[in-house]
């Protein structure tokens, strides 16, 4: 009997087509927020969202290691995680695009730890920052939520193939 490998053999494919493999998973997207020491307000658009455990409540997702944003999500205690509804396209793009004033005409409420809550989001998230696993250029953030909230019968916005679209029940 062969004992199994000690290693993952490397890839016989590249960046590009692990990219374009990894669109084909339809997810949710999702705002993450949260405001820096100093007061400042931080988000990114992520679709790297799942959840972990329901005992105690968890939740992750994941930030390259280069992002700008990185200081403050790996010093900070809490930051909120906003599901996104089919009407907020545009903040998607937004929070998504570097050097862009994301913040600007935003309408948003501060939760019990500070960290913003977008209105209209579909489902919001008040997560305690409990723990950070690196892994290759990424660092999964684990969130132990704190609250949470969903707004019944909201459309959410999904993505799919660099594409996005919103739910048709079949």
């Amino acid at each position: 009997m062969m004992s199994p490998p000690r290693k993952a053999q490397p890839p016989v494919f590249s960046t590009s087509e692990f990219r374009t493999s990894l669109g084909m998973f339809a997810t949710g997207v999702t705002i993450v927020t949260a405001r820096t020491a100093s007061g400042a307000l931080v988000g990114l658009t992520a679709n790297s969202f799942n959840s972990v455990s329901l005992e105690p409540p968890l939740v992750l997702w994941s930030l390259a290691r280069a992002a700008g944003s990185m200081p403050a999500f790996s010093t900070g205690s809490h930051y909120a995680i906003n599901i996104l509804a089919a009407d907020q396209k545009d903040l998607a793009e937004r929070f998504a695009m570097r050097g862009a004033d994301r913040w600007s005409g935003v309408t948003f409420t501060d939760g019990v730890a500070g960290s913003p809550l977008l209105a209209g989001a579909a489902a919001t998230f008040e997560c305690f920052n409990r723990s950070r696993y690196e892994e290759g250029d990424h660092v999964i953030f684990v969130g132990e939520v704190e609250r949470c909230s969903h707004r019944e019968g909201v459309a959410p916005l999904l993505y799919h193939g660099g594409r996005f679209y919103t739910e048709h029940p079949l």
